[in-house]
């Protein structure tokens, strides 16, 4: 059992019920635009150890969980850590930069550092299967392309309450750091490292065109 994995995930569950209970202690360390622009960066960390609700928290610790060990058992327990930390700034780094001049901007979770470590695992085996809603299967590389083109139109659509942006810049996190910690990657599976990075330039092409 890796302890490394059980503290993150611990440390998760205790902040989140924190907030949970106390409103105040939510809304001081939750990501929001107006206050890390005026120089509350520490909100940039602990957002992503708040979560909205139970469910929220479940659902994301059981995606670490399944995910986590692909990353540890390919680059070890220190990489791991500098993927998921990695991965969630990377995150809000994007969620700042797309929601700049919208200083009323709040959001929770470990969403960014979760998907960065489950597309660090898609990177590492794009051979393994995943199960849609259990049952489905799927090509792990395949869920990723389409996880990303899903979270560009969710951006721009903006009829939720998910933070897309969060998932994607914490997806690319996960890309570039495993790349960096696994250069062999980009010889030994060089078309998928071409694959998965398709839905990254698309984003930053639509960006640049003004459609997002």
């Amino acid at each position: 059992m890796n302890t490394i994995l059980i503290g993150i995930i611990v440390a998760n569950a205790l902040i989140s019920y924190k907030g949970f209970n106390d409103y105040a202690f939510f809304r001081k360390y939750e990501f929001h635009i107006g206050s890390i622009r005026s120089g509350e960066q520490i909100r940039m960390l602990s957002s992503g150890f708040l979560h909205v609700d139970i469910m929220h928290l479940v659902f994301n610790m059981f995606t670490l969980w399944c995910f986590a060990p692909v990353v540890t058992q390919w680059l070890g327990n220190f990489s791991f850590v500098l993927v998921y930390f990695g991965s969630l700034i990377f995150g809000n780094l994007l969620t700042m930069l797309f929601h700049k001049n919208d200083y009323s901007y709040r959001a929770v979770g470990a969403s960014g550092a979760v998907t960065g470590v489950l597309y660090s695992a898609i990177l590492l085996e794009p051979g393994m299967t995943l199960g849609i809603f259990g049952v489905i299967p799927i090509p792990a590389y395949l869920f990723g392309i389409l996880y990303l083109l899903y979270s560009i139109y969710g951006m721009k659509a903006k009829n939720d309450n998910i933070g897309h942006t969060a998932h994607f810049g914490g997806a690319i996190g996960g890309y570039l750091i495993t790349l960096i910690k696994e250069p062999s990657l980009i010889v030994d599976h060089s078309s998928m490292v071409i694959l998965l990075a398709i839905p990254i330039i698309v984003l930053f092409v639509m960006a640049k065109l003004g459609k997002l």
